[in-house]
């Protein structure tokens, strides 16, 4: 074989290869993001029409006679892999809305964000965790490290808007750091029981060895029935 045959043969193979590469990165940055939009929008649609079908009811105001445990009928347990939730964060922008499905597994987070399935119920007594991709998949925390006290964290759970305000700017941790989705997270500064929300995504932005974090606490309810909150009234 000639030199000439070995080089052209060389630079046929690089050539594949980067065009293999590129369809790669194309995938990852450009499809998988279609593709989110898509299975997020669907499941929004699935949620609205769910909630004109059968109205859910609205949740207590905290402290109330009504909110305590012994008084509250016991709700339905989330099905996996649905959403039961809206998520709304102003800082991201006007558009920015995620449905909130049922667990934290691969197929899940494909379609948005998953609820930590041992954590509380939106507007619950305790910590209601939630984790979303970083980047691919419609990069739903892709500004996350722009999350700053007092930031509004909005869900909508077909009756009742829960509206949460970030207590501290990103904490940077490690995968195996499970406190932070604990009733009272660990590293938060919050004290005792309360109503807080958790987010967590990956850290660095193209990695996933350590995760960021941010907490927040219940600020205010509005039953959905009163329109918006002012929080999204911008």
């Amino acid at each position: 074989m000639s030199v000439r045959l070995v080089v052209r043969t060389f630079s046929e193979l690089c050539i594949t290869a980067g065009a293999l590469i590129i369809l790669f990165v194309v995938y990852f940055l450009f499809w998988t993001g279609v593709k989110a939009a898509d299975a997020a929008e669907g499941e929004i649609d699935t949620l609205q029409s769910q909630w004109a079908r059968e109205p859910v009811a609205q949740a207590p105001p905290p402290g109330s006679a009504e909110s305590s445990p012994s008084a509250a009928p016991v709700p339905a347990p989330y099905r996996d892999g649905k959403p039961f939730a809206t998520m709304r964060i102003p800082r991201f922008g006007a558009d920015w809305e995620w449905p909130v499905l049922e667990n934290t597994s691969v197929g899940t987070l494909q379609k948005g964000l998953g609820h930590y399935s041992a954590t509380a119920r939106p507007g619950g007594t305790g910590n209601f965790a939630v984790a979303g991709h970083r980047r691919t998949y419609g990069d739903p925390f892709k500004d996350f490290p722009k999350l700053r006290p007092g930031d509004a964290v909005v869900v909508n759970d077909g009756a009742t808007w829960f509206t949460y305000r970030i207590a501290r700017k990103p904490h940077r941790t490690v995968p195996t750091d499970t406190a932070v989705v604990d009733p009272v997270p660990r590293g938060s500064g919050f004290e005792g029981a309360g109503r807080y929300l958790t987010l967590t995504t990956c850290e660095p932005e193209w990695g996933s060895s350590h995760r960021l974090i941010v907490w927040a606490h219940l600020d205010a309810t509005r039953p959905v029935s009163d329109g918006r909150p002012p929080e999204l009234s911008g």
